[in-house]
């Protein structure tokens, strides 16, 4: 699995570094920065939790061997 953001989409709520902050950050603007995008087997329920609700829908958790 990998984690995908687009800041250029992202709104700055903040809801990804508040929920996972091991994975997720934000910049001097407030935008999304992901800390690991790969994040283990055991932060992948966590992870998907994030992308359901990222308000801007900048975010997503693609499957690496199905593409």
């Amino acid at each position: 699995m990998r984690i995908e953001a687009d800041p250029d989409v992202c709104v700055s709520s903040g809801m990804c570094a508040l929920t996972a902050p091991d994975l997720f950050d934000q910049s001097d603007d407030g935008t999304v920065v992901v800390l690991r995008s790969d994040p283990p087997a055991e932060r992948v329920a966590a992870v998907r939790g994030v992308v359901w609700r990222c308000p801007s829908r900048a975010l997503k958790l693609v499957d690496t061997t199905t593409g």
